[in-house]
């Protein structure tokens, strides 16, 4: 017969035993490592293809109305301008929908592939219709990529360091518009009547490789449970692990989760957020297509040199770099929302500056700092946006909020023309607007739920 002081422990064994953490868990709790640089770095890539093709297509535009073979109007220049992003957010709200029901990493693979093919198709564009088609399709594998990766960095990503990894994509995009001003100010203009089509195919260089490492990407461990692929969600998560120098200890099974229904969004427990972040998104991406685009065209008219424009474009783009950074180390200071809105504000301001400013250094200043701010504040749209809604909705939410973002990068390049006819050719009214859509945005963020230091599914 035991005694009590036996039965007394045999009493207490169960409790002291401390409970299995879920895989969400485990990953929750990874210190970083090379595993996620590497899921970075495949996934940064993908960013720097968008920015090198919203760099690029601006000075190609400039390049193509010279050609001979075009002779683009002010009003075919917008659509070529225009046309690819109509392909984005189409490719945004149809990639991030497919992500939650084929997976995301189909989605963060396929995208590449679409991008290579159409941007191929694009330097070898003899007409019009073949450049606008070119480019539609090279804006629905661009428009899919942005939020597919930034769900899938998210969703990897360890508590502490989520906000900073998903900003550091952005620093990609940076890095991605810097070489497009590189190849439009250096290739451009000394390479003849097909500078424009050389720019395109170095542009895309890096793909196979970013294609390769990807493929070695594991599937999100959240979609894989939801999906009831136990085995593989665990592999998945012993990928991190391994590379941590953790030792897999294997978690409870997983709970498959309740079928999408994307109409969740718009329902009383997401639709102040939603609304909130399409909002954020619209005139965020209003203010930045609209300027950035017809920056060297800008440029040109104002100073009187193409090729000077793309040298000042050059040193606005070189701006960029210390935004993200900043941004990235703030998110998780400050917090996502008050990093997002001072962001915007200074943005703001800058832009409204950037209106009345007329000699080259003064344009030169507030450029660059109009730059740094928005892109800064842009990563940490990037980074908010699929932390504020569950797994199940996660990509459908954020491919959503991206397309609702494309839709103004549609319409601020169409607008352009009229905007400067107002003042006569001069860019001051266009950058006023500018300056009041950011006031909105920055209104917008404030609306946002803050996500700092909380766990993915909290």
């Amino acid at each position: 017969m035991s005694s009590p002081i036996a039965r007394q422990r045999t009493a207490q064994q169960p409790s002291e035993q401390p409970a299995r953490l879920t895989r969400n868990e485990r990953l929750d709790r990874l210190p970083f490592n090379k595993a996620h640089r590497r899921l970075l770095v495949a996934s940064g890539i993908g960013w720097a293809f968008d920015a090198m093709d919203v760099g690029l297509v601006s000075f190609v535009v400039a390049a193509i109305a010279a050609d001979p073979l075009f002779h683009l109007t002010a009003t075919e220049k917008s659509w070529v301008l225009s046309i690819g992003f109509i392909g984005m957010a189409i490719g945004a709200a149809l990639g991030g929908y497919v992500a939650d029901h084929v997976g995301r990493k189909t989605v963060f693979t396929a995208t590449l592939v679409i991008f290579g093919l159409a941007n191929g198709g694009m330097a070898l564009a003899w007409s019009l219709a073949a450049l606008l088609v070119a480019r539609f399709v090279i804006g629905l594998g661009l428009g899919a990529e942005l939020p597919v990766a930034s769900t899938l960095v998210s969703e990897f990503s360890p508590t502490k360091h989520r906000g900073r990894m998903t900003v550091l994509l952005e620093s990609f995009w940076a890095v991605g518009w810097i070489i497009a001003a590189c190849i439009g100010t250096f290739v451009i203009p000394n390479t003849g009547d097909w500078g424009w089509r050389w720019a395109l195919l170095i542009g895309a260089l890096p793909l196979l490789y970013a294609i390769v490492t990807r493929i070695h990407i594991p599937e999100s461990v959240r979609f894989l449970e939801a999906q009831g692929r136990e085995d593989e969600a665990e592999r998945a998560v012993r990928y991190f692990e391994e590379a941590g120098g953790v030792a897999p200890v294997p978690s409870p099974k997983g709970r498959p989760l309740p079928r999408i229904r994307t109409r969740e969004l718009f329902g009383s427990r997401y639709v102040a957020r939603t609304a909130a972040i399409w909002a954020t998104w619209f005139f965020v991406n209003f203010s930045y297509y609209g300027a950035f685009t017809w920056m060297p065209s800008l440029l040109a008219d104002q100073f009187g040199s193409l090729t000077k424009s793309f040298g000042y474009t050059l040193i606005i783009s070189l701006a960029q770099l210390p935004g993200y950074f900043l941004a990235a180390w703030l998110v998780e200071i400050w917090g996502r929302r008050w990093t997002l809105s001072v962001f915007l504000a200074v943005s703001a301001v800058a832009a409204f500056a950037f209106s009345q400013a007329g000699s080259v250094a003064a344009v030169l200043c507030f450029g660059m700092l109009l730059s740094a701010s928005n892109l800064g504040a842009w990563g940490v749209l990037y980074a908010v946006t699929p932390e504020i809604y569950p797994t199940r909705l996660r990509g459908a939410a954020a491919g959503a909020a991206a397309a609702c973002g494309r839709v103004a990068a549609i319409i601020a390049p169409l607008l352009m023309p009229w905007f400067l006819g107002l003042a006569g050719g001069n860019k001051s009214v266009a950058f006023v607007i500018f300056a009041g859509a950011f006031v909105l945005a920055c209104v917008a963020a404030l609306c946002l739920p803050e996500r700092k230091g909380l766990e993915l599914e909290d």
